[in-house]
């Protein structure tokens, strides 16, 4: 024994003196009553289990289809049924006052409430619990502490856990502190993952916001979730708060120096959000020829995409500090023009009445703010030039196609009227010397 580690020690000595316990136990009357208290405590609940989990699933079930808050919450009362068997842990509350007045003793009880507990775990865990990552949690975490718990080692090995030590720089931590932290944390960020994903979708959900303040809320909502998460993990460390200012003052040399850029992008999203004046479903295009529809805004970037489907990412800083020309606003009207060119034998003076028709006649072509307009542009080299301008609610973007449209409309409309449209002409002399 000497040489030996002092938990070790430990528990070699546990382990001594549960079995000189259980010897004992072997021989007790008193121990035999309480395993057959237990036993029995076990079969009663089984029993009352299996008669109660049908009635009780008629009671609280909801109704086939039922929606809403009260329907969700019945639905999840009725994953905890499997957990009745744990009416046994009762059960033995009840008996183990007797056994303690009859015989002065109640060490099996408390170690069969033990066991109890720890069954009641592994269904926990095989029964309720459907999330991947809290199932692995469960099996690899939760069932080897309540086992531990159950053969009475939970607080020899905590103490030990406590007793070693991790430094980093200043700040020391227990081994007991890193293992509830990682547990901790690990619950924390799943909890703030799902609490953004339920928040999220309410966001999503309300109409009545613009898709800016739904963006902002949506990002606001997720800051506060994480950063309340990442501050009660540290309470439950045991990190004093004030260490966290080293970290922060590391942080703010690191942006600084060498983070500026996602810094200012950051920032620059945190305006346009605010602002509004850009936002999902605009299309927009940017100094540096990039232009499309923004499909999303996050907190570095927005996506751009192109008729063609192609998603550009533009950092939103570009969408500060240079000029964006902001096509649409969700749908609002927008003019456009094709140029078009008639003969010098043309009555010039008919073209407007000509055309202008034929262009409002499309589906597309609205009528306000302004119909059709045709206007005169100037004398080429080949004929007279012209231009129709129209107004259409939505992006001339390649998917729409508006001045194909128009041009067909412009060239029936000529070729109905018996209008030339010109082409280039040479003349060519040729001098006889």
């Amino acid at each position: 024994m000497q040489g030996q580690p002092a938990f070790v020690t430990k528990a070699i000595a546990a382990l001594n003196e549960a079995w000189e316990l259980a010897a004992s136990w072997l021989t007790s009357p008193a121990a035999w009553s309480q395993f057959t208290l237990l036993v029995a405590s076990w079969l009663l609940a089984r029993l009352a289990a299996k008669r109660l989990a049908p009635q009780l699933a008629r009671m609280i079930g909801p109704k086939p289809g039922a929606t809403g808050a009260i329907a969700t919450s019945r639905r999840f009362v009725l994953r905890f049924l499997p957990l009745l068997p744990l009416l046994a842990y009762g059960f033995t509350a009840v008996g183990e006052a007797f056994t303690r007045q009859v015989f002065g003793s109640g060490a099996v009880i408390a170690f069969g409430k033990r066991v109890f507990l720890l069954l009641a775990a592994r269904i926990f865990v095989r029964d309720m619990l459907r999330d991947p990552f809290l199932r692995l949690l469960g099996r690899y975490v939760l069932i080897p502490v309540m086992a531990v718990y159950a053969l009475g080692l939970l607080p020899t090995i905590a103490v030990w856990l406590e007793s070693l030590t991790v430094e980093l720089g200043n700040i020391r931590f227990s081994v007991m502190a890193l293992a509830r932290g990682a547990i901790a944390g690990s619950l924390l960020f799943w909890l703030g993952a799902w609490s953004n994903r339920q928040s999220t979708g309410y966001i999503k959900a309300q109409g009545a916001l613009r898709p800016a303040t739904r963006e902002l809320a949506m990002k606001a909502t997720e800051l506060a979730i994480f950063g309340a998460a990442f501050l009660l993990l540290m309470s439950i460390m045991g990190i004093d708060l004030t260490a966290i200012a080293v970290l922060g003052g590391a942080l703010g040399v690191g942006i600084g120096l060498g983070l500026q850029q996602i810094a200012a992008n950051f920032v620059s999203g945190i305006i346009l959000l605010i602002e509004g004046q850009t936002t999902v479903g605009d299309y927009v295009e940017l100094d540096g020829g990039e232009k499309g529809t923004i499909v999303r805004m996050t907190a570095r970037a927005c996506i751009l995409e192109t008729f063609d489907g192609r998603w550009i990412v533009v950092p939103n800083e570009h969408f500060v500090t240079t000029r964006v020309v902001n096509y649409s606003d969700q749908g609002s009207a927008n003019r456009y023009e094709v140029a078009f060119s008639v003969s010098y034998d043309t009555d010039i003076n008919l073209v407007p009445g000509i055309i202008a028709p034929a262009v409002a006649a499309l589906p597309f072509v609205l009528a306000a703010p302004e119909g059709p307009d045709v206007e005169l542009r100037g004398f080429g080299e080949s004929g007279v030039d012209f231009a129709v301008e129209y107004w259409v609610n939505g992006i001339d973007d390649g998917r729409n196609k508006y001045a194909s449209q128009v041009l067909y409309a412009v060239w029936n409309a000529l070729k109905a009227a018996a209008i030339e449209i010109p082409f280039p002409h040479r003349v060519v002399k040729t001098r006889v010397v």
